[in-house]
């Protein structure tokens, strides 16, 4: 449940920047990546941690993303699992 790159998020999906519809999407952002195989979180909001185990909650993908400074709150790059 702890996160230091950022702050935690719930993402609808999580998916690898080699995926062909990523890859558009990622070019259509300007988003350029080092690596083939980054995961991508996709339509991401930010949770609420302050109260976790106390209403912090996710349907989706709860994440931990390293950069979430794009514009877009559509791509966060970088996403790793968390439990919460």
């Amino acid at each position: 449940s702890q996160c230091n790159t950022g702050p935690v998020q719930c993402c609808q999906s999580v998916q690898s920047s080699g995926d062909p519809g990523v890859t558009s999407l990622l070019g259509l952002l300007g988003i350029v990546l080092d690596g083939a195989n980054v995961p991508i979180g996709l339509t991401c909001s930010p949770i609420n941690v302050l109260g976790l185990g106390q209403g912090a909650s996710c349907d989706a993908n709860p994440v931990c993303c390293e950069d979430n400074s794009s514009e877009y709150s559509l791509v966060s790059v970088g996403c790793v699992p968390v439990n919460l």
